[in-house]
């Protein structure tokens, strides 16, 4: 996908998250993040949000910590937000393509890096927010979900970080039903390897349309349909979490 679809998706993802956030009331309970209530949701995604835009408008090369959660509720924390998701939107469609700054997956560059990661943290969230209510949450389109099952695969879970590991190397394998979107993902000792593509056997599949495996990677919902070991399922579900 493009950096300019990547933040015009963050721009309607972020307006809809803070939608869903003003109809439940920031005590609603978020069933999709247990412990957390909708003020928890708001925080931490607008504080992710000022921390993303530091890096491309100040130019920080290196990491450097957020600014930490805010001490507002209500009225004034949904406007908090919705000024920083704005600010994020506005300095992403406004930087020059060879912004340099700091970027912690594989991307074409450290603009295209922030704007794709962006608009996946906000369009998570975005469903956590709409968990709080009553009804169908919104549309996840395809294209974007197979980028962000992606995202998930080929770089989150290919870092040392991933605790995705088993003692005796096992395939797991992600098919998208409604597309021809297939994962190899290899499991070992070490982290996963994940390729495009139906390349061996697997010891388990996980299948089901891209938007819901996005969600299910993502842990915000149960796997469609598993096959084979499902043992290997319950292993994503209990070490997956990136943090």
């Amino acid at each position: 996908m493009e950096t300019a679809q990547h933040i015009r998706i963050l721009d309607t993802e972020g307006q809809l998250l803070a939608t869903a956030a003003e109809e439940a009331g920031t005590d609603a309970k978020v069933p999709t993040c247990p412990g957390w209530q909708v003020r928890d949701l708001v925080r931490h995604t607008g504080m992710v949000h000022r921390w993303a835009t530091a890096f491309v408008a100040e130019g920080h090369t290196s990491y450097h910590p957020g600014e930490g959660l805010p001490d507002l509720d209500g009225t004034e924390l949904l406007t908090w937000f919705r000024e920083g998701h704005r600010r994020l939107v506005d300095t992403l469609a406004g930087a020059p393509a060879d912004v340099d700054c700091w970027s912690f997956l594989p991307a074409p560059s450290p603009l295209a890096f922030w704007a794709r990661r962006q608009a996946h943290e906000t369009t998570v969230h975005r469903y956590d927010a709409e968990s709080a209510l009553a009804g169908t949450p919104s549309p996840i389109a395809v294209d974007f979900a197979l980028d962000g099952i992606d995202e998930l695969l080929l770089g989150f879970h290919a870092r040392k970080k991933s605790r995705v590991r088993t003692e005796v190397p096992r395939v797991l394998r992600v098919r998208a039903e409604d597309t021809d979107a297939v994962w190899t993902v290899r499991l070992s000792p070490e982290p996963p390897v994940s390729e495009r593509g139906e390349l061996t056997g697997a010891d388990c599949e996980l299948a089901g349309p891209a938007a819901e495996l996005y969600l299910s990677l993502w842990n915000r919902r149960p796997f469609p349909r598993v096959t084979g070991d499902s043992s290997i399922a319950t292993l994503w579900r209990e070490t997956s979490a990136v943090t």
